[in-house]
């Protein structure tokens, strides 16, 4: 039975490149889905899929900041982790010029430009999480360990 060949993302790439094991699922989507959508779709707990923002701070500097799909980014604590006065999200036009990514397909691996990015402290005591694949219908499950090498991230206390 010929299997179809799976186009990988810049993620995956990246991901199979530094020899960091991860596990890809794909879900039917012609256009954006929420993560709490994605979840219900593939049946994942909500506390193991993350989502992934960026923002912008007073320097104009882009950041990165992943965090669980059921929670808020808090603008002053993603702020202060990043040593700006203050940030606003990107505008969702703009994801694609800034990232590479479109959204809903965003991660935090493999964007044009290596941003600072944050990822939520709540992942730190998880075995795996969800992040994006790198494009609409994939998501792909690793270490929270493995995100932050890949990512070149840290942790923070960056939700409300």
């Amino acid at each position: 039975m010929a299997k179809n060949k799976e186009i990988k993302t810049n993620a995956m790439r990246i991901l199979e490149k530094n020899k960091l094991e991860y596990t890809h699922y794909t879900y039917e989507c012609e256009e954006f889905i929420d993560g709490l959508q994605i979840a219900d779709l593939l049946g994942f707990p909500y506390e193991k899929v993350y989502k992934t923002l960026v923002a912008v701070g007073t320097s104009k500097n882009y950041f990165v900041f992943v965090i669980p799909i059921a929670k808020e980014l808090d603008l002053k604590k993603a702020a202060k982790a990043v040593g700006e006065k203050s940030m606003q999200m990107v505008h969702v036009k703009d994801i694609n010029d800034v990232t590479g990514y479109i959204r809903g397909g965003c991660t935090a691996i493999g964007m044009k430009k290596q941003y600072v990015t944050k990822v939520d402290i709540s992942a730190e005591g998880l075995e795996r999480i969800i992040v994006s694949g790198g494009r609409l219908g994939s998501q792909m499950e690793l270490a929270p360990e493995d995100l932050l090498k890949a990512a070149h991230a840290q942790y923070a206390d960056i939700t409300v």
